[in-house]
């Protein structure tokens, strides 16, 4: 899924990798760099409980790995509460459910721009230009135009 922008490609990837291990609650936050943001966007999720924390950890690992891309920072790994992933651009951060409400990043990041996973992967809408009307070509309302039928390969 070649983007135009490769942070967004990563960021998708990471999503991906936290959706295919069920992780719950997948929210992203656009951080803005006027309120002091050392990141671009944090991606975070909630675990049932510590491997599947452990596993959606891997896998995010793991699947940015293989577009050459290596966390610059690991932390909480081994005891799974809340785990950190720092990507410099993004960082992701997988929560058991207690962890999660305890910290509330979403209300300490209150003035970043909240995204669901489905808003944010989804591929921007081509612009459609308007086809000018037959009566800005000079062409008739009735002038159809046919492009000869193709003989079918037996």
């Amino acid at each position: 899924m070649p983007t135009k922008n490769p942070l967004k490609q990563q960021v998708n990837e990471a999503i991906l990798a936290c959706q295919d291990k069920q992780a719950e609650q997948i929210t992203i936050l656009e951080l803005e760099k006027s309120s002091g943001a050392f990141t671009d966007y944090f991606v975070m999720c909630s675990g049932t409980n510590s491997r599947q924390i452990q596993a959606i950890a891997d896998a995010v690992d793991e699947r940015l790995e293989q577009l050459g891309l290596r966390a610059a920072h690991k932390e909480g790994y081994k005891q799974a509460e809340w785990v950190l992933l720092d990507y410099v651009d993004f960082v992701i951060h997988i929560f058991s459910e207690k962890a999660r409400q305890f910290y509330d990043l979403e209300r300490l990041w209150k003035s970043a721009k909240r995204i669901e996973p489905e808003e944010f992967m989804a591929k921007p809408k081509k612009r459609q230009t308007a086809k000018p009307k037959p009566a800005e070509t000079g062409e008739s309302a009735r002038t159809v135009v046919r492009k000869p039928a193709r003989k079918k390969k037996a």
